[in-house]
């Protein structure tokens, strides 16, 4: 396919199609920072209402800036991929005091921030002042290996450096944001994953997927990731109508979240496995206490992690050791104001503790 056909069927085609956002057509580049910050590794459908949360509560990066980590946190609850809320709270402070507000307006400044990447960055630099940067995400390698009928791996060094070639070489560099916001479109409402609209494509007849019917095969990927499976039991100590939590402050999955109590075992562990070990007495000490409910485990998949949580319902008669912890003491009523994984939101809304989930 020739690239100027490309380019000139896909703004021809951007002009036929409605598909609203917020942030479409915004130049402010804060919230254009803030909406591609989201809407890394999150779907559209789930990362809006971040958005406009987020927008709302933090109408300028002074605001964000000096808000407190927790709200931050709480506020990002139920999204993922929490290293992002923290990047994000990070670069506003940066950009609040050390630049004085004024967002950075060149594609190696915005490269600087931290949690933003080659493709972020390009899409601030093209969306927020028109830069001659072409955006590669997953919707650009879907589009180009397809049309194209490219086979190196998407997740290769050779691939990225092919994709990121030619995608900057079709690049309309004098209207690079329509240009950018239409490739994505197009791979967003066209050129789907798994149900691509081949019929109605303004690219069958030159598509090469569609040609020699490898649609479902493009793009390539070489490698798959691995999960590992976490087993945790965590003890949900009550006494007089408080409840002791914990902030994750350790280098592992959810750093500044908030769980409860945590033993974490290779297997899947009973109740008579974990008492009387040393990381319960840790927890417990020698004060008597009644397990009141055991909950059936609540699972959570994270990209490299399945997580297995048993939620052990715990009534003391003391609190004396767990005084010298690190732990926090929460009214039960106030638990809600923190923010946690999302395997613990779900144990505590399920008010069963009963969680039927299948894989």
């Amino acid at each position: 396919m020739k690239q100027k056909f490309f380019t000139k069927q896909l703004l021809k085609w951007a002009t036929t199609i409605d598909r609203p956002m917020p942030w479409k057509g915004e130049k402010n580049p804060y919230f254009i920072w803030l909406s591609e910050i989201i809407l890394q590794q999150t779907r559209v459908e789930q990362g809006l209402p971040y958005f406009l949360k987020f927008k709302e509560k933090y109408p300028t990066v002074h605001d964000l800036a000096n808000a407190p980590e927790d709200e931050v946190m709480k506020l990002w609850e139920g999204l993922g991929y929490y290293s992002r809320a923290r990047n994000l709270h990070f670069s506003a402070k940066h950009i609040s005091k050390e630049l004085n507000g004024e967002f950075p307006k060149n594609y190696n400044e915005i490269l600087k921030l931290k949690g933003v990447g080659a493709y972020t960055a390009s899409a601030i630099a093209s969306f927020a002042y028109d830069l001659p940067h072409a955006v590669v995400d997953g919707n650009v390698f879907r589009v180009l290996s397809r049309c194209f009928g490219i086979e190196i791996p998407v997740d290769t060094t050779e691939g990225k450096k092919e994709f990121n070639k030619l995608a900057n070489e079709l690049l309309e560099k004098k209207q690079a944001a329509k240009y950018n916001q239409a490739i994505m479109d197009f791979g967003a409402i066209q050129c789907m994953p798994k149900a691509p609209l081949c019929s109605s494509c303004v690219f069958k007849k030159e598509c090469i997927a569609f040609r020699k019917d490898k649609v479902l095969d493009l793009p390539i990927k070489s490698k798959k990731i691995k999960k590992k499976t976490r087993y945790f039991n965590y003890l949900i100590l009550n006494f007089k109508g408080d409840v002791w939590i914990n902030k994750r402050l350790e280098k592992d999955i959810w750093q500044n979240l908030y769980d409860f109590p945590l033993i974490e075992t290779k297997t899947q562990a009973k109740k008579e496995d974990l008492i009387g070990s040393e990381v319960w007495k840790k927890c417990i000490g020698d004060s008597d206490f009644k397990i009141q409910k055991i909950s059936n485990p609540f699972r959570q998949l994270l990209t490299h992690r399945k997580i297995i949580a048993t939620f052990f319902e715990i009534e003391l008669s003391s609190d004396i050791l767990i005084k010298k912890n690190s732990y926090i003491k929460v009214e039960r009523k106030n638990l809600s104001k923190f923010a946690y994984p999302k395997v613990i939101d779900l144990y505590l809304k399920d008010n069963s503790l009963n969680l039927s989930h299948r894989w």
